[in-house]
């Protein structure tokens, strides 16, 4: 929705940004592509600094209270375990007033962390987007078709989904009771996968691969996509195959040359393993061998690690 489309009820709200780090420079840069004018942010670090002028050229930079009372629509971009004690500091003060939007892109938080807002009368809502974020001019294609994780009250709704709208992104309703199970998803499938693909990264260097990122691009791209499009039903390899001595032989080279991977391993073994038993592809008598196995390398490795 351009400034051109926008209906009257939808009018042009100014922005102040509390926490101008990845996310909240690039999702203020993107509204004020959209027409809302950027009036100020917060930022402590210098990487803060340099992002919001960066980005925001012509910005200034003030103290949390000054960007709060000169805004229409307060954006809180702070870490998880600072919002509440942010919210509650700036209603304390008088910094948030009746009729002002208090948004937040918290993942794990919904409405109930800015009950101080909506106690003195501003309207809030929650607005996560469902991506990683470098913080530089790259993440703005990114953002165009990124889903947002909304919670908001019915008055609220209607604005919500406008301001995804102009983002560039779209919008998905989280009830308030499911917004950490939501995150947590979330956090599980994007942050853990980059522990696991570095791990395996890890393992063709030592393997003595001169491009372990490319070996694997093809591979990963292929079966990210299938997981996405099959599930369970997607699951290659030694442990679905019920392939007891491929597995055992894993563990000890894993033992030997990355023992720092072998408990990521093992607990993404037993996981996948009872996966294909569920679904009937490995029996549980061969399962029980597998089982057999990853607790005899879990063993060795904490003897090892005693002595």
């Amino acid at each position: 929705m351009t400034p051109s489309t926008r209906s009257p009820a939808h009018r042009a709200l100014s922005i102040g940004v509390i926490g101008a780090g990845k996310v909240g420079a690039v999702l203020a840069a993107r509204l004020r592509e959209a027409g809302h004018p950027v009036t100020t942010v917060a930022g402590e670090s210098d990487a803060s600094r340099q992002r919001a002028a960066t980005l925001l050229p012509g910005v200034p930079v003030e103290k949390p209270s000054a960007v709060a009372r000169g805004c229409d629509l307060l954006l809180l971009t702070v870490p998880d375990d600072m919002l509440a004690n942010v919210v509650r500091v700036l209603a304390d003060s008088g910094a948030l007033r009746e009729g002002q939007y208090v948004v937040h892109t918290s993942g794990r938080h919904g409405l109930a962390v800015l009950a101080p807002a909506a106690a003195v009368g501003a309207k809030v809502i929650a607005l996560h987007p469902a991506m990683t974020f470098t913080g530089t001019e790259v993440d703005l294609d990114r953002l165009d078709g990124c889903v947002f994780g909304l919670t908001a009250g019915a008055e609220e709704r209607e604005l919500a989904e406008q301001l995804v709208s102009e983002l560039g992104g779209r919008a998905t309703w989280v009830p308030e009771e499911m917004r950490t199970l939501y995150h947590a998803g979330l956090a599980h499938g994007a942050n853990h996968l980059v522990t696991l693909v570095t791990e395996a990264m890890e393992l063709l260097t030592a393997a003595g691969s001169d491009d372990p990122a490319g070996t694997l691009r093809p591979l990963l791209e292929a079966a990210l996509d299938n997981a996405l499009a099959h599930g369970d039903a997607a699951l290659t390899g030694p442990i679905v195959r019920g392939d007891v001595k491929t597995v055992a032989a894993h563990l000890e080279d894993i033992a030997a040359n990355r023992p720092d991977t072998l408990p990521s391993y093992v607990a993404m073994a037993r996981a996948t393993l009872d996966r294909a038993v569920t679904d009937g592809r490995v029996l549980p008598i061969r399962a029980a061998r597998i089982v057999a196995v990853l607790d005899a390398a879990v063993a060795r490795s904490t003897h090892a690690a005693e002595r």
